[in-house]
């Protein structure tokens, strides 16, 4: 018993170095970016990608045409600008396209962004005008994947149409998301589908019968908790909580069914994921491309403006959500 104790403090003692540490050079790397940026109200912020566009060629031609070609090129764009400027008088108005970046994480944090982004569009775009989401995200909780689809679903309830682009992973939360897009778009290895639900937990309870150290937890309600990491768990906890996930999956299916009713769901639903290519053959998006030359194609024809909503946090909770980044990424992988 005096073993197990003098152990368990060892490592105690080691997790709490290691914590420190951690904490110590998130702290600095926050300090040090609050100096840059310093505090100020949230910001929603609009970049005009066909400009970013127009200034690449610009660059490159400087630098690979003649003196005379450059000239020519000169003057081609001015007679460009000048149609351009025809087209707006006699055009009632340009389609637009509005650029929203959703990069998730365990927790779905970035819908805290992706709602307030959303609401903006709403504000001023119509059904001649489209709303393209860049999705970047391997899943996680159920609840924060459910309200970032859901904040999907009111671009689609206003008949706007949706494009999403997948250029590296939308699987399990993140494909829940994509399926509610009028389209999807992937790259050709991109990850797609992860249609399953998982939970896990490690138990305790065998540690703490050998070494008799009693566990005590006391509920109301025959449910309200199921499994749990130090207690026993009964055979009677872990079917419920099987029905509980078996139910989310079929929740999940549901949703997926309603959205892409040309998928063959029982094939797609096992948990599996696919590249882009045999997503494809799955149809599990309906074309292979990246975001890039979707907006390069489009900015010929529509204006597109990409929208972010900054969130400046106080320093405290620049720090609360560094240290939350770490532990995920130690966690998850």
């Amino acid at each position: 018993m005096t073993e197990f104790f003098f152990e368990y403090g060892l490592f105690l003692a080691k997790a709490i170095t290691i914590v420190v540490a951690i904490v110590a050079v998130v702290l600095l790397i926050v300090v040090l970016a609050s100096k840059k940026q310093g505090e100020g109200k949230d910001t929603l912020e609009i970049k005009k990608l066909n400009k970013k566009y127009e200034d690449m060629a610009m660059a490159l031609n400087i630098n690979m045409l003649e003196k005379d070609e450059f000239k020519k090129y000169q003057k081609q764009e001015k007679e460009k600008e000048k149609e351009k400027k025809k087209e707006k008088k006699t055009e009632e108005s340009k389609k637009r396209i509005y650029v929203l970046n959703f990069h998730g994480d365990i927790r779905a944090s970035a819908v805290s962004s992706l709602r307030e982004e959303i609401t903006a569009v709403l504000t001023v775009a119509t059904d001649k005008d489209e709303v393209f989401v860049r999705l970047e995200s391997s899943g996680g909780v159920v609840h924060g994947y459910g309200l970032a689809a859901s904040q999907l679903m009111r671009i689609r309830d206003k008949n706007i149409p949706l494009t999403v682009a997948v250029d590296k992973v939308a699987a399990s939360g993140g494909y829940m998301m994509a399926c509610v897009g009028n389209r999807i778009l992937a790259a050709p290895f991109a990850i797609i589908g992860s249609i399953g639900v998982i939970a896990q937990l490690p138990n305790f309870h065998k540690v703490l019968k050998k070494h008799d150290i009693d566990f005590e937890q006391f509920t109301a309600g025959e449910f309200k908790r199921t499994v749990t990491m130090f207690g026993e768990n009964t055979h009677e906890a872990k079917s419920k909580f099987r029905e509980e996930i078996e139910d989310i999956h079929l929740l999940f299916k549901d949703f997926i069914v309603r959205h892409r009713p040309s998928v063959d769901i029982v094939k797609v639903s096992t948990g599996e994921s696919w590249p882009g290519t045999r997503a494809l053959e799955n149809n599990l998006v309906d074309e292979l491309k990246t975001s890039d030359d979707y907006l390069m194609e489009n900015s010929r024809y529509a204006d597109i403006f990409e929208i972010s909503y900054v969130a400046r946090k106080s320093l405290i909770e620049r720090i609360g959500f560094q240290f939350q980044r770490l532990m995920d990424k130690w966690q998850y992988g």
